[in-house]
């Protein structure tokens, strides 16, 4: 079978970005990485590119099949944009909500896959929910909660900004899409906490933006109960309450996430927890599915990367060697809870995710 992706164009080549250019050019495609300003030897092509200039990232996507945006969120829309009008596929790792919105509305006329939210939370803990859920003939609840965190935490906010400012402080900040009681709803973040154990650790779960993707829409009115919750440990949402809402500092998001990110430095040895759960009925007795995880960081190609840039990047490419074998469609949106765990698992990069 003729392979649907051959050429694939990386931009930025971050944290994540590099990691997800050197597994997809190790699993044989033909990786081409794209940065404003980049200098570091990598074992495949590497360009220049700001993607502020319309005209430039156009020139950049053709004669590629796919692109790949690892940029912070508020550059999505304009790859996307350019994109579908190439015909080119598109992935990306966005949790915004209204990029994922816009770009939902122009997959009706793409001719190629439109396929943000790949990466952990939204895109693998959605791929979770949705074969847990399977399981049951009525569904009551599928509860959703994912955390990257500091292997050894100090201080009271017990946190390391491992993952992108921006997009942290737009979890903390933007209204959490949940259904509640069968009505699907919006709810402040930084609310409903509630307490986990995992491994013996105790820690916290509270509403962040984006997590479910499109999953409120998915399940309306089939699930009772659908939310996602970040975790962290103990303490965090009341210390952050008070940082961006009794401080103020939700008026100045740019300066926010500097001030956290000078405070809470990133760390080499982190953890992804991941803890999902369903609820529901089966042959009539109330039953509940879970998934529980702990990762850690590993050594991929003779380097270390961190558990948060491994899980993000690998679910990403997982998805596109998905789409690459035809296991899902070659056009238009995907949504990640479509996306078949087992299959998913069974992929070179799938598996990683395996205990």
């Amino acid at each position: 079978m003729k392979k649907k992706i051959q050429s694939v164009l990386v931009l930025g080549l971050g944290k994540v970005g590099l990691l997800v250019a050197s597994m997809l050019h190790e699993a044989g495609f033909k990786v081409t990485g794209a940065d404003v300003d980049f200098h570091e030897e990598v074992p495949f092509s590497a360009i220049s590119l700001n993607v502020n200039s319309t005209d430039e990232l156009t020139n950049a996507l053709k004669g590629f099949d796919a692109v790949v945006s690892c940029l912070p969120y508020f550059f999505n829309l304009g790859v996307a944009t350019v994109a579908c009008e190439l015909g080119i596929h598109y992935f990306d790792l966005t949790e915004d909500v209204p990029t994922t919105k816009a770009i939902i509305n122009m997959s009706h006329s793409s001719a190629a896959v439109m396929a943000p939210q790949c990466g952990l939370a939204p895109g693998f803990i959605g791929i979770v929910g949705a074969s847990l859920a399977k399981k049951f003939k009525k569904v009551r609840s599928i509860k959703l909660r994912v955390g990257a965190l500091p292997c050894h935490p100090t201080g009271l906010l017990s946190y390391a900004f491992n993952w992108s400012p921006a997009g942290v402080v737009n979890e903390y900040l933007n209204d959490c899409s949940v259904i509640e009681d069968g009505v699907h709803k919006w709810v402040s973040p930084l609310e409903w906490v509630e307490k986990l154990v995992i491994n013996g650790i105790q820690l916290e779960a509270f509403t962040t933006s984006g997590g479910l993707g499109t999953m409120c829409e998915t399940y309306a009115g089939i699930v009772d109960n659908l939310d996602y919750k970040s975790i962290r440990y103990p303490g965090h949402a009341k210390l952050m309450n008070f940082f961006f809402h009794e401080l103020h500092m939700r008026d100045d998001r740019k300066k926010a996430g500097e001030i956290l990110v000078n405070a809470k430095p990133p760390v080499s040895e982190d953890v992804v927890y991941v803890h999902a759960s369903a609820e529901g009925w089966h042959q009539g007795e109330l039953e509940r599915e879970e998934f529980v995880r702990a990762y850690y960081p590993l050594t991929i190609s003779g380097r270390h990367w961190r558990a948060i840039s491994w899980t993000t990047a690998a679910s990403l490419c997982a998805v596109i060697e998905l789409v690459n074998n035809g296991s899902l469609p070659d056009k238009g949106f995907i949504k990640q809870e479509d996306i078949p765990l087992e299959k998913f698992l069974q992929t070179k990069h799938g598996r990683l995710y395996e205990p």
